[in-house]
This record gives C-alpha cells, sequence and structure tokens, in this order.
C-alpha cells in the first residue's frame, strides 16, 4: 500500500497523536475493522466500513482521514480531497501533518495553487522529521512549477477529452505502447495476457480500427519484449526484447521486415545499436535513416539517456551517439517517438522540470540540428503520476497514449485525444509515389532526397524499395526540391513550392527515370535568372548541384547545354540572352571542377517552343534550360 506507507514515513518521527478521537464504541470497532482491511489490501471494504464508522460518529477525524487516504491510494482525487476537507473542517490543528497528503491530491485534480497552499502551510509546523521536509520540498517545487505553467500557457478553450479507442483495439487485458504507421493505416501496440507481451496490430480505416490480432510468427515467441516502433511504409517492425541469451543485453533492439508470409524471423540490430546492458524505446524517424531509443549504458547523464543511431549508405546502422545534455539529465530519459515531421521529439524525463514522477517533454529540432530546451506538455497531459510513451498521427493533432481511467476495459487502455495546439509538431504534407525505369517500366529502388531551398541542406533523404515506392514527409512552410538519384540514370529533380501551400495534403508523384542515352535530353526545371538576365538565381544551385555529381559519376559523359526564351522581344535578342543563360551554366561547372572539354553551349532563343506563347503558363514553360548528352 503505497500510500499508506509514504504516510507512515511522514508521521514516524513527528508528534501526531494516534489514538482515535471518539466515545462511540461502535464507530471505534468499525474503524479497527477499516484498518485491517486496508492493511489486507482490500480497499473497496474498507471504504464501506469506514464510511459506517462515520454514520456512527459524523465527526470522527480518524474515520475521515483513513477515507481520504483510500481514496488517494485508488487515484480517486476528488473523494480524497473532499474527506480531506471533512476533516481539516473539523479540527485543522489536529489535520495538519495530513497537509502534505491533502496536497498531492489537490494537485492529483489540477488545484495546483491550493495545493502550493497547503504545502506551506506544511512545512511551516515545528519539528518536521527531515524525510518529510524531503518530501515536501520535493512536492512544492512541481506545485511552484504547475502554477507557473498555468500562468505562462493559455487555454485557449482547450479541452483534454481522452476517447478509449474501444473494444477493437482494448481488451480485459492491459494494452500499452501504442505507435502508428505514417500514413495512419496501421496501430501496433502491446498487449500484456497472463504475464507475457505479445505484440497486436489494427488496421485504421476513415477514422475505424478493425478488430486487434495478435501479430503471427516468431515476432512473438518471446514474451519478454518491450515499446516497437513502424517504419513510414509499414514494412519494418523494430521492437525491444529478451530473447535468452541470444542477444547482447538483457534487452535489445531487433528487426522484422513484412513479407507475403508474415512478419520475418527478428534480427537483432547489431553491437552498434546494442549493448550489454538495457536497450529499448526505440522510435524510427520518417525517412528511415536515424532510429531513436533508450539505454542504461555506463557513460551517460543520467540512469536511462535517450541514444541515436544514423543508418549508413550500405544500410547497416552507425553507432550510437548519446543525444547529450540538450535532452539527457541526471534523471532518466525514456520512450522517445520522432514525429513524422522528423523535427519534433517527444519523450519521457523524471528529471526535467515537471508535476512530479515521469512527465512527457517536447524538442525540437533547430536550424543548426541541436534540439530546443525540452519543454513540459503541461497539465492535464501530464499529471502527478507517472506518463508512459506516446504517438502522434500524422496532421500532428490526435495523440494516442496508454492509461488506466475510469472506463477502461481493463488494466491499461489506448485512448487518443487532441493534441492542444502549441505542443503540436509541425503541420506536414506529404508525397508519395513509384521510380520507375522510363522503359522497363518496372520499379527501380534508389534515393529518394528532400533539400531545403532556403538552406540548399537535405532534410530528409530516404531509400524507395525494392518496388521503387517511397513515401515523404514534407513540412510545411517551406519551399522544396524533390531529388531522385540512381547510378546509371539521368537524375530526376522537381520543385515543391509549398511555403503558402495548406497542410494534411498528399502528393502523388510518380518518377520515371530515364537511362543515360546518347541523344537524349533533359529540362533543367529548377535552373532559373533574373528576368531578362542571365545571372543565376541561388535556387538554381540544388539541380545544378545534381548535374554535376552526375557528371563525376559518369567521367566520360559531354553535355550540350541548350537555353531556351519565350517569343517576347527581339528575336536576335533572345539568341543573345539565351545563349548566355546556357554558358552559364557551363560557367558554373567548370568552376565546379568539370574539363572544359566536355561541355558545350547553345542558344536557341524563341525558335525551338515546347508550349503556346499566348500564354503566360506556355511562355513560362518555354522560357528553360535543356542539356543534352553528346557523348558517353
Amino acid at each position: 500500500m503505497r500510500y499508506f506507507v509514504f504516510l507512515f514515513i511522514l508521521l514516524g518521527c513527528t508528534s501526531v497523536k494516534t489514538q482515535t478521537r471518539t466515545q462511540n464504541p461502535r464507530a471505534v470497532k468499525l474503524y479497527a475493522q477499516g484498518m485491517s482491511q486496508i492493511a489486507d489490501g482490500f480497499l473497496n471494504d474498507a471504504i464501506v466500513t469506514l464510511q459506517q464508522a462515520l454514520t456512527a460518529d459524523p465527526n470522527y477525524i480518524e474515520a475521515y482521514l483513513s477515507l481520504a487516504g483510500v481514496y488517494g491510494e485508488k487515484k480517486d482525487y476528488k473523494n480524497a480531497v473532499a474527506y480531506y476537507k471533512n476533516a481539516f473542517d473539523r479540527d485543522s490543528n489536529y489535520a495538519a501533518y495530513y497537509r502534505l497528503p491533502y496536497s498531492i491530491n489537490l494537485a492529483g485534480l489540477g488545484r495546483f495553487d491550493e495545493a502550493l497552499f497547503q504545502i506551506n502551510e506544511f512545512l511551516n509546523i515545528p519539528s518536521l522529521n527531515e524525510r518529510s521536509i524531503r518530501s515536501a520540498l520535493y512536492r512544492k517545487k512541481s506545485y511552484e512549477f504547475a502554477v507557473d505553467y498555468q500562468n505562462k500557457h493559455s487555454r485557449n478553450n482547450y479541452r483534454f477529452n481522452p476517447i478509449n479507442l474501444g473494444d477493437s483495439v482494448n481488451t480485459i487485458h492491459s494494452e500499452y505502447y501504442p505507435t502508428l504507421s505514417i500514413s495512419d493505416t496501421l496501430l501496433v501496440f502491446s498487449r500484456m495476457i497472463n504475464r507475457g507481451e505479445y505484440f497486436a496490430k489494427s488496421s485504421i480505416h476513415n477514422n475505424q480500427f478493425s478488430k486487434a490480432e495478435i501479430i503471427e510468427g516468431s515476432i512473438n515467441k518471446t514474451i519478454l519484449k518491450g515499446a516497437a516502433t513502424v517504419s513510414s511504409d509499414g514494412e519494418w517492425l523494430i521492437f525491444a526484447a529478451d530473447f535468452g541469451n541470444q542477444g547482447f543485453g538483457n534487452y535489445d533492439l531487433y528487426i522484422s521486415y513484412i513479407t507475403p508470409e508474415g512478419w520475418s524471423e527478428p534480427e537483432n540490430l547489431g553491437e552498434n545499436i546494442n549493448s550489454q546492458y538495457w536497450d529499448s524505446g526505440p522510435s524510427i524517424s520518417p525517412d528511415s535513416r536515424t532510429l531513436y531509443f533508450t539505454s542504461d549504458r555506463p557513460g551517460g547523464y543520467g540512469g536511462r539517456d535517450l541514444y541515436m543511431s544514423t543508418r549508413q549508405a550500405n544500410g547497416k546502422w552507425g553507432p550510437a551517439i548519446n543525444m547529450g545534455e540538450a535532452i539527457n539529465t541526471a534523471g532518466n530519459e525514456l520512450y522517445p517517438y520522432i514525429h513524422a515531421d522528423n523535427q519534433t521529439l517527444y519523450f519521457t524525463s523524471d528529471a526535467w522540470p515537471g508535476y512530479g514522477k515521469t512527465d512527457l517533454f517536447i524538442a525540437r529540432k533547430t536550424s543548426t540540428e541541436t534540439w530546443s530546451i525540452p519543454e513540459n506538455l503541461g497539465y492535464p497531459i501530464n499529471t502527478i503520476e507517472d506518463e508512459g510513451s506516446i504517438t502522434i498521427s500524422s496532421d500532428g493533432r490526435t495523440a494516442y497514449y496508454a492509461s488506466d481511467r475510469a472506463d477502461s476495459k481493463g488494466g491499461l487502455d489506448i485512448y487518443k485525444f487532441e493534441l492542444r495546439e502549441d505542443i503540436r509538431p509541425y503541420k506536414t504534407l506529404y508525397v508519395k509515389g513509384q521510380v520507375i525505369d522510363s522503359i522497363t517500366k518496372k520499379g527501380i529502388p534508389c534515393s529518394v532526397e528532400l533539400v531545403d531551398n532556403a538552406t540548399n541542406k537535405t532534410i530528409m533523404k530516404i531509400t524507395a524499395d525494392e518496388l521503387g515506392k517511397y513515401f515523404i514527409p514534407l513540412p510545411t512552410g517551406k519551399d522544396y526540391t524533390f531529388v531522385v538519384n540512381r547510378r546509371g540514370y539521368l537524375y530526376y529533380s522537381n520543385l515543391y513550392e509549398l511555403s503558402k501551400e495548406k497542410p494534411d495534403s498528399v502528393y502523388i508523384n510518380n518518377i520515371a527515370l530515364q537511362p543515360i542515352q546518347k541523344n537524349i535530353s533533359t529540362t533543367l526545371k529548377n535552373v532559373q535568372f533574373e528576368t531578362g538576365s542571365y545571372e543565376l538565381l541561388p535556387i538554381s544551385m540544388v539541380e545544378l548541384d545534381k548535374l554535376l555529381q552526375l557528371l563525376n559519376e559518369n567521367s566520360s559523359l559531354k553535355l550540350l547545354i541548350k537555353g531556351f526564351t519565350d517569343n517576347v522581344g527581339k528575336a536576335e535578342d533572345n539568341i543573345k540572352l539565351s545563349n548566355n543563360r546556357a554558358k552559364a551554366v557551363v560557367d558554373y561547372l567548370i568552376q565546379k571542377g568539370i574539363n572544359a572539354t566536355r561541355l558545350a553551349h547553345k542558344g536557341f532563343g524563341a525558335t525551338l517552343p515546347i508550349a503556346d506563347n499566348n500564354t503566360e503558363e506556355g511562355r513560362a514553360k518555354n522560357r528553360r534550360t535543356e542539356f543534352e548528352i553528346i557523348d558517353l
């Protein structure tokens, strides 16, 4: 009985009177019976018995205090507070030593101002023992944080209303550790059955969950498992498990792949990820390039720290790197979750400022690839109890977590709730499609890259699967260049101007890559110039650098750079302008180290239009730069 053990420690070295304050024999007998039931763990029976004692003597203060304690043990903060108040109303001096548990239950209701008042009153009591003072100061710090948080964060009519996912997902057993595919079509979670942990799955269609099924295959052959994470395409499942002496430590991280026959035999992620210690709580980034997880291996900042590993070009995972003091503390950091925007990280911690025990926090990537100072998600998402893992839908609005709320089907259930706006991830768009060979029409596994046009830096890079299929989130508010590379093919590059687009949209972009062949011409879609000028705009560098890469990877390749204009202006001026623009591209490539003998240029003016020059849209298409392969 953790609540009463705590209370006895609190009162053990104080001068609280322990005799009862009633002369009613029936009340005394019932009270003794109720306390015996508490000691045996029969809390519901004790509630009935202690209420009978109060019927016998409505002023029996010890019965009020003990009932408050029982309700506090059951996390029924409302009734606990009511019974404490009854006791204080009858004799505040006698009940003074109970201000600490009274404050805890007030905080459980979110009444942090009152909780802070009660704890300050408690600390004013003379002759408190050292342990009581330490406990009170710990709570006071939490209440002060809570009050300050409430003052700084406007609710904007936000209502926390968790909804049980219902019978399709939840059962009389405990369900927890939810994780979603990036397309929000697959929910994977853990289910505890007879002390064994099993992974289960539920498909999602039109916000409806299919009847959850235990995942078949060897992925569930051990009952000792932890959290899991699903890759963005739903093809991988990375999870923590203890397969006995097969791993490096007591819990290692494993990967399983979806096949036509089900999930494959789990593979240990290897010594770059796993250690001889505890490794768990995985979360895979949407581009499947970075794995975040928790470990208690030596050399960290606290008991359990967050680590990350980057997937290398050969498909192997690089050495695990501690995420540093920007995230980790002298306490414990657990259950990292990286959102589909690839920039927002959620995790739990028991040491960053919060409400007590473990709270949920958010940190965001900065422009320098570091992390912002973690921010508490606030009450009522965080409470005075332990908070576990969280996962969030791709649109950033709906969060999923496990809780044992009053409407639980049994033990922990999985709930969803709307996330407050200020702690949502960045709004995100998505692009998905398939990369194929333009001649054979077969899918091509290749690299798919997303470049931030403002910084010319790659913010995401994934590898399309063996069928050439890919799925990429695109954080809103920015413009991107989308690049596809495959050796032996001409690269693909296209501009996505999304800074003004609405979020939560999906773009379909199926791409046919052209094998490298002589006399093939390709438009440099993102090479742009100042109006009437041949000065390259900065946005052009993203594509020109890919053209540079193509030339470096194919050392015998020779190109003719061709310039074109619309029909506005004099023909001779257009020929000159288009020639100078083609030359500007050649000059850039030569400046970057390409031998001039491999490059030629020519301006064609408005002589070879590919669209109608009578419309602005057509004229824009005619103002273009191309390259033609003239020799292999």
